[in-house]
């Protein structure tokens, strides 16, 4: 089951991570809105910082449990 939380939680912070990197370099950049998180709330450029940082971390802890090694008891 942690493996198939892992990837789960892993692929979401992906998913996040992109619309805060492509959401920051549209208004940075472009002066364009890309991506979908624009159509559910409008932030500034900072807070798109802060939803890459949090998709980051999301996919960094879902690599942490994916990676968490299962012990064998002997039998």
């Amino acid at each position: 089951m942690r493996t198939t939380i892992g990837y789960t939680v892993e692929s979401i912070g992906y998913v996040i991570a992109a619309q805060g990197l492509v959401g920051f370099a549209s208004q940075t950049f472009f002066a364009a809105e890309w991506g979908w998180l624009h159509k559910l709330v409008d932030l500034p450029p900072a807070a798109h910082l802060a939803v890459l940082a949090a998709g980051l971390a999301l996919a960094a802890a879902g690599v942490r449990t994916r990676k968490t090694p299962r012990h064998r008891q002997a039998a």
